[in-house]
């Protein structure tokens, strides 16, 4: 496994635990990328992407496709939340985009301009691709 030294304590960490933050009055024009959390603050212009969560707090703007496993939104998106675990949608939050994730929290007074969709399909949708090619592959005759 890959390690970084922890902060301050000496400890190592994983990648994973990582937070990456965007503060407020930051531009960010480009696609970002984490094994951990992003945390944004200030604006980003690109496309969003953390192995763990994706933070858009209340001030932070981004303009782009966010992929993540959690998603937590309190600024402004416009483009697609796609999320495996959850998307969660707090009240100062407003969305131009898709929303794609298993589990969905909207609080009240959050605003969304796009389709929901919600489910384990969406896992399946990406795997089923490769399924049917491991079906085709294992029933195909094997030769000696």
């Amino acid at each position: 496994a890959v390690m970084t030294k922890g902060l301050g304590n000496g400890a190592p960490r994983e990648l994973g635990d990582v937070v990456s933050i965007i503060g407020p009055g930051m531009k960010i024009t480009g696609d970002c990328e984490s094994d951990g959390t992003i945390r944004v603050e200030g604006s980003i212009e690109g496309a969003v992407k953390a192995a763990k969560s994706v933070v858009v707090g209340k001030d932070g703007i981004v303009i782009g496709d966010i992929s993540t496993q959690d998603a937590i939104v309190a600024g402004r998106v416009n483009g697609s939340v796609t999320a495996e675990s959850r998307v969660e949608l707090q009240s100062s939050c407003r969305i131009e985009g898709d929303i794609r994730s298993r589990r969905v929290k909207l609080d009240e007074g959050g605003q969304i301009d796009g389709s929901l969709h919600m489910g384990a399909k969406l896992q399946q949708k990406s795997e089923g691709r490769s399924k049917v090619a491991e079906k085709t592959q294992s029933s195909a005759p094997q030769t000696a």
